[in-house]
């Protein structure tokens, strides 16, 4: 029997989501904008001591950041989780003397429940995945944002870059399960009501890092991630999607013009699964051959379609529905 919500927790619960969706779009540039302004004001010892503080600590992102426990189990996630509400499904036994790069798809317009999962205790990773520890990896540009950086290291989330990747996983010899939104921007704009697509045929980086490192591959899959916002979708070739494309190339992400619940930010209470599937076992190669990349890259892709298949119809999907690998 579905639980009814009083008013006051559904307020909360609506607080705690529109604040995620205001420091998603704007925590950044208000960042910026407030150590520029107070530089001019009388407290710009405090800006320049954090900026002389900054240069010292700048490759911090891609050393293993500063993760902070009570930020992860900060209770405003929970709410956050309860407001769709989030689930996170374990489908396998996951050995925690190993390390794993977990693919999460598809990405949807903000990725709420890789984050929330694996960005948080909300859904008890922890508790689930004995003995592994998430890391969600992010663009790397936002982690030479002032202040936004140490607000995403705090949640244990870095930079998706290779001397990041390669880092944590060379300074945790296991436990580490490295969570990376495979399709990114280009998978953004595909998200859709109803759209099953995902981004990876020609992603194959994370393939070749976990062959380096011998960590073994985990398909992930969020049912219900593309439901929660409705977006305009540009078609190939159209003024809007150059544009959209143009900026993607510069900025390493792009700009979705989308429409929530409430507020026209407020994302759609649809519920999101985020189902964590079986390992594929990768060996260790120093330099592996672009034939082996290749071979753990078609498997990996086989497998999450696998997956999706498996999962669909227990997620509120139909057996009708399928999965489109671009």
């Amino acid at each position: 029997m579905k639980q009814i919500k009083s008013q006051w927790k559904e307020f909360i619960e609506i607080i705690s989501v529109l604040q995620w969706v205001i420091s998603f779009l704007l925590l950044g540039v208000a960042c910026i904008v407030l150590m520029v302004c107070l530089m001019f004001t009388s407290l710009w010892p405090l800006s320049t001591l954090y900026f002389i503080w900054l240069v010292k600590d700048w490759q911090t992102p891609e050393r293993g950041g500063r993760r902070t426990p009570c930020v992860r189990n900060w209770t405003v996630w929970k709410h956050f989780r309860d407001y769709f509400p989030i689930k996170l499904v374990k489908t396998a036994e996951l050995n925690p003397n190993k390390n794993y790069i977990f693919g999460c798809h598809p990405h949807g317009i903000m990725s709420a429940g890789a984050f929330i999962c694996f960005g948080t205790e909300s859904c008890g990773f922890s508790k689930t995945f004995p003995g592994l520890r998430s890391s969600l990896a992010t663009l790397a540009g936002l982690f030479r944002i002032p202040l936004f950086r140490d607000y995403l290291m705090s949640a244990g989330i870095l930079p998706v870059s290779k001397p990041s990747l390669a880092h944590i996983l060379s300074k945790r010899a296991k436990g580490t399960a490295l969570v990376i939104v495979i399709g990114g921007a280009a998978e953004s704009l595909a998200s859709s009501p109803g759209a099953n697509t995902v981004v990876v045929k020609q992603r194959k980086g994370f393939v070749r890092v976990a062959l380096e490192f011998g960590a073994d591959l985990v398909p992930v899959y969020s049912f219900g991630e593309n439901e929660l916002f409705r977006q305009v979708i540009f078609s190939e070739g159209s003024v809007g999607r150059k544009l959209q494309d143009l900026f993607k190339k510069i900025m390493g992400f792009a700009p979705c013009l989308f429409v929530g619940e409430r507020l026209a930010l407020l994302p759609y209470r649809t519920p999101v699964t985020t189902v964590v599937g079986s390992p594929i076992s990768v060996p260790k190669r120093v330099i592996p051959s672009e034939e082996e990349v290749d071979y753990y890259h078609e498997l990996y892709m086989e497998a999450l379609a696998k997956l999706f298949h498996e999962h669909k119809v227990s997620c509120g999907l139909s057996e009708s529905h399928e999965l489109h690998i671009n």
